[in-house]
């Protein structure tokens, strides 16, 4: 059998397929009992967390599981673990046989399996979800959860009912309460699954809250200042004013891109996990009960207020910081100009005080010429006396009057030519 197998196949093509199955459904049975521990972790404690079910599984004679897998079941008789590893958290899903009454035993005389194995990070999520046959199902909800509100309804044309409060009972765990009417075990598994994981992205969710109430303050804070910059800019004048407010905004813009890129992953995943959260809610095909809500409903009101703040605080960070980019490249840009008008006057400036340089040099020039000239006709002078007192028939004085123009000629002459030699 050759097929498709006979191609060189892409270096992430089985990984593509794996995937898919990576996290399938697992059979429930009617009465059953689950826990779910969800913990938050990086790579190092997820990695940890898998050795230590290495560990447990060999030291219970089962075999030990591939430290590989994205998901790992394991059968420790009368309870089974189904252990995934995400991004960020992994989650422990024990599963027990189930009592006809709801919630009984309670979740805290179960979780000692969980004690078995060491905390691989801070706890987030709890969850005791109890699956019961519609035989035993109680009249009222109210009375098996702690929370002041209870939603409930129907699930798949009436196959079963869903219950929950979402509120930390007395152990901590949020109680969910399943009526099976008509479930097939698969079925049955892909609902537990399901309500298990909208509990578990409704609070990864949720995490991105506390960070944009963080960020709420400073953001406020910098919207409230942005203004009076504004006008400050209108008015300032003098490059030293511009440059003080150039450098108060690249503050500004420096706080505020720092609260956005310790808040980008936070916000961003609080956003997947409510598209998550909202998939789950609809695969599950909800239909109201009278006196209830919904758990679309009963979440969407509590959930997207928390959610909107979140996508709101993303949107102010990216217009406060595109309005402090344009108010920076307009005051870098009047901070230019100016200083190209500053260097404008100083080359001018320059150009003058050559002129004045220049004019002062062929002033010195002038006089340099009559200063040699007096004093080569004076050398002259004394050479033309020395001359007519040793008997030569020369009158000094008239001498020394026709050279003077001949000298200044080759005194004009010589500067003439140095001045050309400093030219070329």
């Amino acid at each position: 059998m050759v097929g498709a197998y006979g191609f060189e196949p892409h270096e992430l093509r089985a990984a593509a397929l794996g995937e898919i199955h990576a996290r399938p459904f697992t059979r429930a049975e009617t009465p059953s009992r689950m826990l779910l521990f969800a913990f938050t972790t990086d790579a190092a404690g997820a990695t940890a967390a898998v050795e230590a079910l290495v560990e447990l599984a060999r030291s219970r004679g089962v075999a030990p599981p591939d430290t590989g897998a994205k998901q790992i079941r394991l059968d420790f008789s009368p309870a089974r673990l189904v252990f995934e590893r995400h991004g960020e958290f992994v989650t422990y899903s024990w599963s027990f046989p189930g009592g006809a009454e709801p919630f009984r035993p309670a979740a805290d005389e179960l979780q000692s399996v969980m004690r078995l194995l060491p905390q691989p990070g801070p706890l987030l999520v709890a969850a005791d979800l109890h699956m019961i046959a519609a035989a035993d199902a109680p009249q009222d909800f109210m009375g098996l959860f702690a929370g002041p509100a209870v939603a409930a309804s129907s699930i798949d044309e009436g196959r079963a009912t869903i219950a929950s409060d979402f509120s930390a009972d007395a152990f901590g765990f949020v109680r969910f309460l399943v009526i099976d009417r008509s479930l097939s075990p698969e079925s049955a598994g892909a609902l537990t699954q399901r309500l298990l994981e909208i509990e578990t992205y409704r609070m990864l969710a949720l995490l991105g809250l506390p960070v944009a109430q963080r960020l709420s303050q400073p953001i406020r804070r910098i919207e409230e200042e942005l203004p009076q910059l504004l006008l400050a800019v209108e008015k300032g004048r003098g490059i030293e004013a511009d440059r003080a407010l150039l450098h108060r905004l690249t503050a500004i813009a420096t706080e505020l891109e720092t609260g956005s890129s310790e808040s980008l992953f936070r916000l961003g995943a609080t956003r997947a996990y409510h598209e998550l959260v909202r998939a789950r809610l609809e695969s599950i095909r909800e239909s109201r009960m009278p006196h209830y809500s919904t758990f679309a409903s009963f979440l969407s009101r509590r959930l997207s207020p928390a959610m909107r703040t979140c996508a709101t605080i993303e949107q102010r960070q990216a217009s406060l910081s595109s309005k402090i980019a344009r108010i920076a490249e307009l005051l870098r840009t009047r901070v230019d100009i100016e200083l190209e008008s500053q260097n404008a006057d100083q080359i001018r400036q320059m150009a003058e005080r050559v002129r004045l340089q220049l004019r002062l040099q062929q002033t010195v020039e002038g006089l340099s010429i009559a200063a040699i000239t007096y004093y080569v006709s004076s050398v002259l002078h004394l050479l033309f006396e020395g001359a007519h007192a040793g008997g030569v028939h020369v009158d000094p004085n008239v001498a020394t009057g026709a050279s003077v123009p001949v000298v200044l000629a080759a005194v004009a002459f010589v500067v003439w030519r140095i001045r050309h030699a400093h030219k070329e």
